[in-house]
C-alpha cells in the first residue's frame, strides 16, 4: 500500500505498507525491520508511527514531526520471516527480540500477533516491548500478556498531569490512565514491567524520585530491574526543548548512585542484566566506500532520502532532491554501514 499524504511538498508526508509484494528487504535500515548490533538481542520495528510528539523524542516522532518525509508500517508474517533469516545468518541458537520503534510499537494494528509470533519460535528466547503507553489499556495488556510478552518497558516521564501532556507534546495525553494499566499489569499479569523515565534536566528533575518510589510501590521488576532511568539527549535529527541541556553522562551516573542508596534499587543497568551478551554479527553485504548500483524504490524516511534495495538489502541513499525515480538504478558510494544499516551517498 502507498499514500500520499497531501500538502506541499515541504510539508506533505507518505505512508507505505511493507510486506512480500514490496521487494523491501527488512535488513539495512534504522527505522523499520531488524537491526543487528552485534548482540543476542535483535531489534524488531514494524512502525514508524506515534501517537505523542514529545517534546524531547530524539527521532522526531508523531503528529508535530517536522523532519520526516514517510512513515512506514511492515506486514507480521513478512518481519517474522526476516527475523528468522537475521538469527539463521547470525548463526546462534537464541536471541532476545526487543520491540522498539522510531515511533510506538503500539501503533502497529498486529503487534499482539508480531509478540506471538516471536514466541512461538524455538530460537526466541524473551520478547520485550517498549512503549510511552497513549494506546495502552488493560485489555491490550491482558491480550500481550497472553501472547506472551515478557516484559513491557514502559516509559512515564512525569505522575503529574499537566507536566506529562507537556512532555508528551499532546493535550489529550492522560498518564493517570497509563498508571492505572501499569499497576494493573504489576498487580495481575505475568509479564514483567519495567519503569523508563527519559530524565531532561531542569524540567522534570523533581518528577523522577517520585517515579522510583511509585514504580516500588507497585512491585515492578519482578524478574528484572524495576527502573531503567534514560538520559536526555540532544541527536541531530531529535527535538531540543528550549533551555534544555544535556547532563554530562558523570553526572547522570553520580545522581543514579545517590539514589541506589537512598531507595535501594540498582538503577546503573548493564546489558548483563537483561542476558543481553556479544554475539556473531549478520554479515555485512558492503564495504564503506564501495560504488554500488540501488534500485529506487520508494521515498525515504527522512527529507532528503530515498531509500533503495541493492543485495537483498535496504539502503538509505543520501543528497537527493525531488520525486524518487522508483525502479531505476542509481549509482551510490557507501558513506555509512554501522551496524549493518546502509548509507550511500548519490553520485552525480
Amino acid at each position: 500500500m502507498r499514500r500520499r499524504v497531501k500538502g506541499s511538498f515541504s510539508t506533505r508526508r507518505f505512508f507505505l505498507k511493507i510486506d512480500e509484494k514490496s521487494g523491501i528487504p527488512l535488513l539495512g535500515h534504522i527505522a523499520f525491520g531488524v537491526i543487528d548490533r552485534g548482540t543476542n538481542l535483535l531489534q524488531i520495528r514494524a512502525t514508524t508511527l506515534c501517537a505523542l510528539s514529545c517534546i524531547f523524542c530524539s527521532v522526531d516522532a508523531g503528529p508535530g514531526s517536522t523532519t520526516r518525509l514517510t512513515e512506514y508500517m511492515v506486514d507480521v508474517g513478512y518481519l517474522l520471516r526476516w527475523v528468522e533469516a537475521a538469527v539463521s545468518m547470525k548463526g546462534i541458537d537464541k536471541i532476545h527480540a526487543y520491540l522498539d520503534a522510531v515511533g510506538d510499537p503500539l501503533t502497529h494494528p498486529g503487534i499482539v500477533s508480531l509478540v506471538g509470533g516471536l514466541k512461538s519460535r524455538r530460537w526466541v528466547e524473551t520478547v520485550a516491548l517498549e512503549t510511552h503507553g497513549p494506546l495502552l489499556t488493560r485489555e491490550l495488556a491482558e491480550r500481550l500478556d497472553e501472547a506472551g510478552l515478557d516484559r513491557l518497558n514502559l516509559s512515564i516521564d512525569a505522575l503529574e498531569p499537566g507536566l506529562a501532556k507537556r512532555l508528551a507534546g499532546t493535550p489529550w495525553f492522560d498518564v493517570n490512565r497509563v498508571v492505572d494499566v501499569a499497576e494493573y499489569i504489576a498487580s495481575s499479569l505475568n509479564m514483567d514491567l519495567l519503569i523508563a523515565p527519559v530524565w531532561v534536566p531542569g524540567v522534570n528533575d523533581e518528577e523522577i524520585p517520585r517515579i522510583i518510589e511509585w514504580a516500588l510501590d507497585i512491585g515492578a521488576g519482578k524478574r528484572w530491574p524495576p527502573l531503567g532511568i534514560q538520559k536526555y539527549e540532544a541527536h541531530k535529527y531529535g527535538r531540543k526543548p528550549r533551555g534544555v541541556k544535556p547532563m554530562r553522562w558523570s553526572e547522570f551516573w553520580r545522581k543514579l548512585e545517590v539514589w541506589e542508596e537512598e531507595y535501594g534499587v540498582r538503577l546503573r543497568l548493564r546489558p548483563e542484566d537483561f542476558g543481553i551478551r556479544k554475539a556473531p554479527p549478520v554479515p555485512s553485504v558492503f564495504r564503506r566506500g564501495e560504488r554500488v548500483g540501488v534500485r529506487v524504490v520508494y521515498w525515504g524516511w527522512l527529507k532528503g532520502e530515498w531509500i533503495g534495495v541493492a543485495r537483498n538489502r535496504v539502503v538509505t541513499i543520501l543528497g537527493v532532491e525531488g520525486e524518487p525515480p522508483l525502479g531505476m538504478r542509481v549509482p551510490v558510494r557507501i558513506v555509512g554501514l554501522k551496524h549493518g544499516i546502509y548509507l550511500g551517498k548519490i553520485l552525480a
